[in-house]
C-alpha cells in the first residue's frame, strides 16, 4: 500500500496559470494578490515576466472555465487557477452564472488531468465578498494552496 499527499515545498518547477475575471475586480484584484502572495511565500515565481506564472484576464466569472480548459489542454500547466467573484442581486442571474461556472470549472479539470481550482467567490452581499478577500482573511490564498498541493499530489500520481 502507498499513501500519496500533494506538498507545497516541491514549487521551483511548477508551472501555473491564473484565470481571473474582470468584473468585480474590486473582489478579483483582492483574491489576485491573496493568491500572489501563497505562491509567492512558497518559492513561486509570480512576476508576470517570469516562467512559472501565466495570467490571463477575462470579461467576468462565466468566461473563467472555457479558458482554464484551453490552458489545461496545452499541457503547458501542472494547475491552473480560476478567480472570479459573483454577487447576487435583485435578478435570478446569480443562480445560472454561479451553476454554469462551478460545472465549467469542475469540466475542465476532469476533461484533461489538469487540477482546476476554483477560486470564484459567490456570496449574497458585496461585504460578504470583501470579507472572503481579504477584511477577514483572503481565499486567495487558499486557492494558490489547493494549487500547490494539488500539482504536487498529480506529479506524483503519474510517476
Amino acid at each position: 500500500m502507498a499513501v500519496f499527499e500533494g506538498n507545497f515545498t516541491q514549487t521551483e518547477s511548477l508551472r501555473l496559470a491564473i484565470v481571473i475575471g474582470r468584473f468585480n475586480d474590486l473582489i478579483t484584484g483582492k483574491l489576485l494578490a491573496g493568491c500572489q502572495d501563497g505562491l509567492k511565500r512558497h518559492g513561486v515565481d509570480v512576476d508576470p515576466e517570469g516562467a512559472q506564472v501565466d495570467y490571463v484576464w477575462v470579461p467576468g466569472s462565466f468566461e473563467v472555465p472555457v479558458v482554464a480548459r484551453q490552458l489545461a489542454m496545452t499541457d503547458r500547466y501542472d494547475a491552473v487557477i480560476c478567480l472570479g467573484a459573483v454577487i447576487r442581486g435583485q435578478t435570478p442571474h446569480f443562480d445560472y452564472v454561479a451553476a454554469e461556472v462551478a460545472k465549467g470549472i469542475a469540466a475542465a479539470g476532469f476533461q484533461t488531468g489538469v487540477p482546476v481550482i476554483f477560486g470564484i467567490l459567490t456570496a449574497d452581499t458585496m461585504q460578504q465578498a470583501l470579507e472572503r478577500a481579504g477584511i477577514k482573511s483572503n481565499k486567495g490564498w487558499d486557492y494558490a494552496m489547493n494549487a500547490l498541493e494539488m500539482a504536487n499530489l498529480m506529479r506524483q500520481l503519474k510517476k
